[in-house]
Formats: C-alpha cells, structure tokens, sequence
C-alpha cells in the first residue's frame, strides 16, 4: 500500500513508484473513478483525439452531412465547430 497527503488545495502527490509503473510524468492526465466508498486512480494516456486518423477511410466525407443527420436525429438545432 502506498500512502499520500492531501495538501492545503485538495491536491496530492502521486508517488514516485506509482509514477514510474505507470510511466505518467507532470502534465499527463488521471482519471478519479468513484466506485462505492472507493476510489479508482486510472492514469490516461491516450483520447479519441490521439485516434484520429487511425482508421482508413475511402471515398469523399461529408462533414455537413454527418452534422445534418446528428441534428435531426437528437431533434435539436446543434451548432457545431467544424
């Protein structure tokens, strides 16, 4: 068991051992995950974002189109960022 302290602003360390089993280092991301009356402390190393490109995709893609489907589909005006 390996045990840390909160300080002044809620924050904690993340001992050194932790660190290097998991290969995190300052600006990686954590994620917290409440299970009951426990935590799970899981280390994120990669996003959807870090995927993308990763699947070949043949032909044209119609972006305008995609967005048109999601909002008919969720039945909402959604203006999204493209």
């Amino acid at each position: 068991m390996v045990i840390s302290r909160i300080g002044k602003r809620g924050q904690i360390t993340l001992p050194r051992e932790l660190r290097a089993a998991w290969e995190v280092e300052e600006g990686d991301q954590v994620a917290f995950l409440q299970r009951g009356e426990e935590v799970v402390l899981l280390p994120l190393k990669r996003t959807l974002r870090d995927l993308r490109g990763s699947v070949p995709v043949s032909g044209p893609q119609d972006f305008e189109a995609v967005r048109q489907q999601v909002r008919t589909t969720i039945g909402a005006s959604v203006d999204y960022a493209g």
